[in-house]
């Protein structure tokens, strides 16, 4: 389904009821948001996955603007600014009131943006594998990518994040891809689901764009304290993307009375493809628990 929001049409998807019978009433869920990754992705990769979460929410699946089945809009308006103002506006244009909204790597820096431009707006964050600041931790990063991906991947990390200015193009984005990408986990991704998600390489290449793109020049700490939801941060230890460090810089700046900070040890990108049952076991519990 498409819905025009701030002048462009945004794909989204919804799995469950948002009302559901239960004996004389009808009980009402709340909404799940999930914000993809990328830039450039969509949002099947969180599918089938994050699928077990519709008896207790309804999940609705949001392609970021220039992303996956949603139109492009002028490239000027691919930012976090923008994606985050998309978010309270898209909510806002089908009455969603107080989600919950998740974002995992980018999507969980989209998912900043919106909440610190729109505090009042969302009832829970879920960040899961994100940073605030770009370029955080390059030497750890590089380290990691070495120790999971072998030399080959250490290279590519040494030149991305240490190194050059050249411009990022779409020979080292599919070495990326290719040679590093299989490192972020410690389980091997299906490989059905690179297949399956709708690429937009143009948004990745402008965001990743050197030394003029917004990957590496952001900086949300100052605006972190405007959140005020109960905000679940979630990390794995072995994250060569997004170093463990990068999720607890976010946990120590957020209001200490808002947080839970969960880190899981033996664990790369995402946390949800190591360990499916634990992770989802602590986002349920976060989801169900009264705010």
């Amino acid at each position: 389904m498409h819905v025009s929001v701030n002048g462009v049409r945004l794909f989204f998807d919804v799995e469950g009821a948002k009302l559901v019978p239960d004996g004389p009433i009808m009980r009402e869920k709340p909404v799940l948001l999930m914000l993809h990754g990328g830039p450039g992705a969509d949002h099947s990769i969180y599918r089938p996955a994050y699928s077990v979460l519709s008896d207790v929410a309804q999940i609705i699946y949001l392609d970021h603007r220039g992303n996956g089945r949603s139109e492009d809009g002028r490239q000027d308006g691919w930012n976090l600014a923008q994606w985050g103002d998309d978010v309270a506006a898209f909510c806002d244009t089908l009455g969603i009131v107080d989600p919950i909204v998740l974002g995992a790597s980018f999507g969980g820096t989209v998912a900043l943006s919106y909440a610190t431009r729109h505090p009042e707006h969302p009832s829970k964050l879920i960040l899961i594998s994100t940073e605030a600041r770009g370029g955080s931790y390059p030497e750890r990063r590089v380290a990691l990518f070495e120790r999971f991906g072998g030399p080959e991947a250490g290279a590519l990390a040494r030149r991305r994040f240490l190194q050059t200015q050249e411009p990022w193009d779409l020979a080292e984005r599919d070495a990326w891809r290719r040679i590093a990408m299989p490192a972020y986990t410690r389980i091997p991704r299906d490989p059905d689901m690179a297949r399956r998600a709708v690429n937009r390489p143009e948004v990745a290449l402008h965001w990743f764009a050197r030394p003029d793109g917004e990957s590496d020049k952001f900086n949300m700490f100052p605006d972190l304290a405007r959140i005020r939801c109960p905000t679940l941060v979630l990390g794995g230890e072995d994250d060569p993307m997004h170093p463990i460090e990068s999720q607890a810089d976010i946990a120590a700046a957020l209001p200490p009375h808002l947080v839970q900070f969960e880190r899981f040890a033996g664990c790369g990108h995402g946390v949800v493809p190591d360990v499916p049952e634990r992770a989802m076991a602590v986002i349920r519990q976060f989801i169900t628990r009264p705010k």
